[in-house]
């Protein structure tokens, strides 16, 4: 008779230890899981950080773009050595910006949308439609779809 509780004995601890490994193993998937989701979500992060750690270098760039298109304006009827060289600079800051997907909104002849436009004022215009931009003062611009600078415009009364 002893040797049959031993035998129950045995059973109910190989089905107790059977239980633990489920419970055990259960608790490793989900884990693993858990960490999985973990690391592409940091990955996704990190992609998303690379994407648009270059956007205050980019924006402090504007500027210089600007300047030069306000020279290559000045110098437009020159073509003399000075204008070709600010021209060459010209381009090349462009392809740079192109190349670090830096796009200027297009704005002229535009509705006036605030999210992208900053109204510098407004003027009367002929044949203008109200709330049309009419001038653009400055230049906006937008990296990977996301605006990093507004243009500053004037708007049709």
């Amino acid at each position: 008779m002893e040797e049959v509780k031993t035998e129950e004995l045995q059973q109910k601890e190989l089905e107790e230890t059977k239980s633990q490994r489920d419970e055990y193993l259960a608790g490793w998937q989900r884990a693993r899981a858990d960490f999985m989701n973990h690391k592409k979500e940091e990955r996704e992060r990190m992609r998303e950080f690379i994407k648009f750690s270059e956007e205050e270098l980019l924006a402090e760039l504007l500027p210089i773009a600007d300047n030069l298109e306000f020279a290559l304006a000045q110098l437009k009827d020159r073509e003399d050595i000075v204008s070709k060289g600010f021209l060459q600079i010209a381009m090349l800051v462009k392809r740079f910006l192109k190349d670090h997907q830096v796009e200027e909104l297009k704005t002229e002849g535009q509705k006036f949308n605030p999210e992208f436009h900053e109204a510098a004022g407004e003027v009367a215009k002929e044949g203008a439609e109200p709330g049309t931009i009419v001038e653009v003062l400055l230049k906006g611009y937008t990296l990977h779809g996301k605006l990093i600078r507004p243009a500053k415009v004037k708007i049709a009364r």
